[in-house]
């Protein structure tokens, strides 16, 4: 089962790709040069993007659950994996670059944003001189966009 899961090319990171490259940004992809191999990273903004998948990542949100069968090494490959994100951001901030995340909770589930909206805030971020971005789901998802 586990080994189906894919660590590039998700549907949130085709997403994102896709939406950025038609708005015209241009990219490389999972650059080996660069401290964890962003999923995305912007030369002309000194910028990258990460496209966190909620469970390997642990992140705090409904997608999120501990597994119940081999709770042991669960444990310590997700606790590996956020100080894993964390030395990665930490290398890359000290190389001069800007870190975006996006996490999956933004873009599916009950918490999910509006589409758009994920990618107008990245947009504005990208453009900006804002140092993070942090884009995650919400308790309200779409309703806090005013919508059903």
């Amino acid at each position: 089962m586990m080994a189906g899961i894919r660590g590039k090319d998700t549907k949130p990171e085709l997403f994102i790709r896709k939406a950025l490259h038609a708005r015209g940004f241009r990219y490389r992809l999972h650059d080996s040069k660069l401290p964890g191999k962003p999923d995305m990273s912007f030369p002309k903004y000194r910028a990258v993007i990460l496209v966190n998948g909620c469970f390997w990542h642990g992140h705090d949100c409904h997608l999120f659950k501990w597994p119940s069968t081999r709770q042991e090494f669960w444990h310590r490959k997700i606790t590996r994996n956020r100080e894993k994100d964390k030395e990665t951001r930490q290398a890359l901030e000290k190389q001069g670059w800007r870190v975006g995340v996006i996490h999956e909770c933004a873009l599916k589930g009950k918490t999910r944003l509006d589409p758009d909206r994920v990618i107008d805030k990245t947009e504005k971020w990208l453009r900006s001189r804002q140092e993070n971005l942090g884009i995650e789901g919400t308790r309200e998802g779409n309703k806090k966009d005013g919508q059903k």
